[in-house]
């Protein structure tokens, strides 16, 4: 636990100190590290958390870009907008969307797949949100096809 590493003291700027303390922090997503400087002596606290990585998107045009959380906050609050569904509900859905991508292990994922796993997400939240999510993710073009996705649905709920 008395590690000496290269975390330069923020009081004189020296390359090492050591750790004296290490916990969890965060609800375990971050590890809270008291350090010591060996130059100074004086004590300050760092903080270590995972960088994660999405994939990139490869949209259907064949064009590659960025994962942007944003966007995908944008279209579930959208989709969920004035549904009985808590600020929690959506985080952890969120979150639940993201984790299944990571796990996917691509580097480069179809915008496709990813509205897959959102269409998933959303129905097991709410049907009218998945309904919604569905006319504008599949295009829906007239009454028929907001029909037969509701017929669809139905069918998934009693199998």
């Amino acid at each position: 636990m008395f590690n000496s590493t290269a975390m330069h003291c923020p009081f004189c700027n020296a390359a090492d100190s050591k750790v004296i303390d290490s916990r969890l922090a965060a609800e375990g997503c971050q590890i809270r590290r008291r350090r010591e400087c060996i130059s100074c002596g004086e004590r300050f606290t760092t903080f270590e958390s995972f960088e994660v990585v999405m994939p990139r998107v490869i949209k259907s045009d064949g064009k590659n870009e960025p994962f942007d959380e944003a966007k995908l906050r944008r279209s579930l609050m959208h989709a969920l907008q004035k549904r009985p569904v808590t600020q929690e509900q959506i985080e952890a859905v969120l979150s639940d969307i993201q984790l299944h991508i990571r796990r996917l292990g691509e580097r480069d994922v179809k915008s496709r797949t990813i509205g897959e796993i959102v269409m998933q997400a959303l129905f097991a939240l709410d049907h009218v949100a998945y309904v919604r999510f569905a006319s504008v993710y599949q295009d829906f073009q007239d009454v028929e096809a907001f029909r037969r996705q509701i017929e669809q649905m139905q069918q998934r709920e009693h199998e």
